[in-house]
């Protein structure tokens, strides 16, 4: 295999399923259907961590694979909210401002005082 046809292939690749399958990765279809978006995204969230990508397509391959792997199974032994894998999971309570409704009326020619 060369980087091209490694690229090809992953170009390829569509559902959680297709790249479980291609790497060679055994999975629990329920597992996958409750989870499917957040083992992708921690997945590429894995890859992003990588300092410098092997030069090999067979070394590439294989990190793929374990970081796939390594993905899966944080669903395996956890669930969604607690991973927080999407920013909405770990997002704060909007602030509460208040703007006194003079300031606005402050704001538009001619409004009646408040």
């Amino acid at each position: 295999m060369t980087n091209e046809d490694f690229e090809l292939d992953l170009s390829e690749l569509s559902s959680a399923e297709d790249f479980l399958e291609y790497f060679d990765i055994d999975y629990e279809r329920s597992i996958v259907q409750v989870n499917r978006l957040h083992i992708l995204q921690r997945f590429h969230d894995y890859l992003g961590q990588v300092d410098e990508m092997p030069a090999s397509p067979d070394a590439k391959w294989a990190l793929h694979a374990d970081l796939l792997k390594a993905a899966y199974t944080d669903f395996v032994t956890s669930d969604a909210a607690t991973e927080k894998v999407f920013r909405v999971f770990t997002m704060k309570e909007p602030k509460q401002v208040a703007v006194p409704l003079s300031d606005l009326m402050e704001q538009v020619p001619n409004a009646p005082a408040v």
